[in-house]
């Protein structure tokens, strides 16, 4: 009997590490050794585990770590409303108690996707109860109001308020809905990119290639590159290297455009190409996302030719076309019915000025004002997520380019206005602004 049970233990055992080396190999990405999916922040690294775990003997503070050298600086620039340090100062130790606010990790766990809420966030919504929970006593506006309310469209964010400070709704609380001279930023052009330089644009008989394939030298001929002196070698042989590459990497890209290429990184769009990253992934594809794309796009990887092109480099394209090349949720096929998407063609056709037209990366990849040794660039932030989450960062990036704070707040807080892409007025109005304009009077 004793051999009967031995022998069914060691037929078991083997079965099961067959069954588990056969996993294992077969899963070319090594998914079995996830505890548990990812947030939609992070799953398109969540085999980059050394990105977030440094030390298999680190504790919490090694993961706030983690946790701080990708966020800090973007929580920084926002001006953190909860910042560590608030927690850490003895006043305020008692709220410890109800809520573990100087890490990170308690309010966002990875690994539990079943109970991950909006924002990435697996606490309760009305969490802010714990330190706030006089606030009624404080402000009369806010009686009624229930705490599960507190993050709503238009009203608080527990990072980023920049767009809903007081201070703000008030100085922009009388915008008309619609600015009659509403202008995207213009982007800068060779002499402030390059000052000092003497650019001297190159024709298609200057290219220091031969090709058979003239369609490529016309691309290039008619190309920003051109225009900018960048000739054949710039790219595909550069720093006088002897080898020719027929596909540069964007290490290449980087050489001249470092700005944009740190943008890339930190978006969904360019995350797994992450110089930074303890491994190297294989650039992101349509099929490794979380959202609705177009089934023939699915193996699409993203890089920076994947959206300007190899030789031609035609933002306008990037700015559109490539979008809806491979998104296809409600908002994405809503565009070319709605306002934005007229404007836009109306601008390419020369009916309207430069910046009046609202293509899909007037919203989600911005452009903003950096400081450069010269001076100031305004130049594309290619983190397409940088003003998604919550989206009233939006107000101050892109909406108020054009419309007025309030009419932006109530266009961001209507659900199916954001699906339509903004193919009506907004459904119901947002009271934030009209508090404040009313606390003046209530505090004499």
């Amino acid at each position: 009997m004793k051999k009967l049970i031995w022998l069914a233990w060691i037929i078991l055992m083997i079965a099961a590490a067959t069954y588990f080396g056969y996993r294992l190999l077969a899963d070319a990405n090594k998914t079995v050794f996830l505890v548990g999916e990812t947030t939609d922040g992070h799953h398109q690294i969540e085999m980059a585990c050394g990105a977030c775990h440094t030390s298999p003997f680190g504790g919490g503070e090694l993961l706030q770590e983690s946790c701080v050298s990708c966020h800090g600086a973007e929580l920084k620039s926002a001006n953190d409303a909860h910042p560590k340090s608030k927690f850490t100062d003895p006043r305020n130790a008692d709220r410890l108690e109800h809520l573990e606010a100087r890490y990170c990790v308690t309010c966002h766990q990875e690994h539990h996707r079943d109970r991950t809420l909006p924002m990435g966030v697996t606490q309760p919504i009305d969490f802010c109860f714990h330190c706030h929970q006089d606030i009624a006593d404080e402000r009369p506006s806010h009686r009624g109001m229930g705490f599960e309310t507190c993050a709503s469209a238009g009203c608080h964010n527990y990072h980023d308020n920049r767009a809903l400070y007081e201070d703000f709704l008030h100085k922009f609380a009388d915008e008309p809905a619609l600015k009659p001279s509403g202008r995207t930023p213009v982007l800068a052009g060779l002499a402030q990119k390059h000052p000092g330089m003497d650019i001297v644009p190159l024709s298609i008989g200057r290219a220091d290639h031969a090709t058979s394939r003239d369609e490529i030298s016309h691309a290039w001929a008619q190309s920003a590159h051109a225009q900018a002196g960048v000739n054949c070698k710039g790219c595909h042989q550069p720093e006088a290297s002897t080898v020719w590459e027929d596909k540069p990497g964007i290490a290449v890209c980087q050489t001249c455009h470092a700005a944009e290429a740190e943008t890339f990184f930190q978006g969904k769009h360019g995350m797994r190409l992450n110089p930074e990253l303890p491994i190297s992934l294989s650039p992101m594809t349509p099929a490794l996302g979380r959202l609705p794309f177009k089934s023939e796009a699915a193996h699409r990887e993203l890089t920076c030719n994947s959206c300007h092109g190899a030789h031609q480099y035609d933002t306008r394209k990037a700015a559109v076309e490539s979008c809806l090349g491979c998104h296809d949720d409600e908002h994405s096929r809503n565009y070319e019915k709605s306002a934005h998407a007229q404007l836009w063609k109306d601008e390419l056709s020369g009916a309207a000025p430069e910046g009046a037209g609202v293509s899909c990366a007037s919203c989600h990849m911005p452009r903003i004002e950096v400081d450069i040794a010269s001076g100031k660039r305004v130049l594309v932030n290619h983190n397409q997520n940088d003003n998604l989450r919550p989206n009233e960062k939006m107000l101050r990036s892109v909406c108020q380019s054009c419309h007025g704070l309030s009419f932006g707040i109530d266009a961001l807080a209507d659900p199916q206005l954001i699906k339509n892409n903004f193919s009506a007025q907004p459904a119901a109005h947002i009271e934030s602004v009209d508090m404040v304009k009313a606390r003046p009077q209530t505090q004499h």
